[in-house]
């Protein structure tokens, strides 16, 4: 698989990256209930197939997808990767919120570093520029980090342009990781323009905006998400979005068949034709779900592909 560098970092990373949010379970914002040992196979097959990074956050599952990741590489011999995120708490109710003091995040690190069964984070992510007021505070507090040994790059997580302006004369951006799909487009406007010329690495995620984009998805199945799946409270996968959401899907699954790959190999692919995009982040549960969609690292869309879902996109 192609291997790009990350902005300002060393690290040569795959253009597929595993995500491991689904894997965290059942908590506020979880995809419902999750197999540990499915987890840890889904990760070890992707790495089997040559992706070398995966991202996280301490608050998926509230610390559990840390601790399956965790789980998952001291399986594993080799090098790979790990990225995750702070900044994401939980009230009592169990209700994440958004906290960005120095104290709170100092703490979180090693929390994450317990999880993951690991010395130094590769990559640390402010994960929600919330609150905003704090945002400073939070990258010296990143900066420091990094001076001390506990991450080797720091980056950044749903941050606007005008938010990283902000944070740039603390200390370098390493990367941002935005939501970006063909669904989901707005960061074409200034977000990836900003990155492209400040040298910022872009590792893009929900490029199959959470399922709906891999062929896979179905009205009955949405119908039948378990209330503790988020999916089933977004508006994407409700209507009217729904029906256009699963005809782009299907244009993608014929796509693929060009290819000999799926629609959500497909979504993927067109993510990384942005000249600014560094990486795709993945999710799977599952091997299966793995080998559907690597092929999205090594499908090379053609212009006119790009043009026909450009076409269909604007109808």
């Amino acid at each position: 698989m192609e291997k790009r560098q990350l902005g300002n970092s060393d690290m040569q990373i795959t253009t597929l990256g595993f995500g491991a949010w689904a894997i965290g379970g059942d908590w506020a914002f979880g995809w419902g209930p999750q197999d540990d040992a499915d987890s840890i196979s889904a990760i070890h097959r992707a790495l089997d197939l040559g992706i070398n990074w995966i991202d996280t956050a301490a608050i998926y599952g509230i610390g559990h997808s840390e601790e399956v990741v965790g789980q998952a590489l001291q399986r594993r011999t080799g090098s790979t990767y790990v990225f995750t995120k702070c900044s994401r708490v939980v009230d009592e109710k169990g209700m994440p919120f958004g906290r960005l003091k120095a104290e709170s995040i100092r703490e979180e690190i090693e929390g994450s570093l317990r999880r993951l069964q690991i010395d130094v984070i590769d990559l640390y992510q402010i994960h929600w520029p919330n609150p905003d007021e704090d945002i400073e505070e939070a990258w010296t507090t990143m900066a420091e980090l990094q001076q001390a040994g506990k991450v080797r790059y720091i980056g950044v997580s749903n941050f606007d342009a005008s938010q990283m302006s902000r944070i740039q004369a603390i200390a370098p951006i390493t990367s941002l990781q935005p939501p970006y799909s063909m669904i989901r487009r707005d960061i074409e406007a200034d977000i990836l323009p900003f990155c492209a010329e400040n040298n910022i690495g872009v590792i893009v995620y929900s490029p199959m905006q959470s399922g709906l984009l891999t062929g896979g998805m179905t009205r009955e199945r949405v119908a039948n998400f378990p209330p503790s799946d988020w999916r089933s409270r977004n508006p994407n996968f409700q209507e009217p979005k729904l029906t256009r959401n699963l005809e782009i899907a299907e244009l993608l699954r014929k796509i693929g068949e060009r290819y000999g790959q799926s629609a959500g190999a497909v979504a993927i692919a067109w993510t990384l034709r942005n000249p600014a995009v560094t990486a795709a982040i993945v999710g799977a549960r599952t091997p299966q779900q793995v080998e559907g969609i690597i092929g999205g690292g090594e499908i090379n869309l053609s212009n006119a592909d790009m043009e026909e879902i450009e076409n269909f996109l604007n109808q």
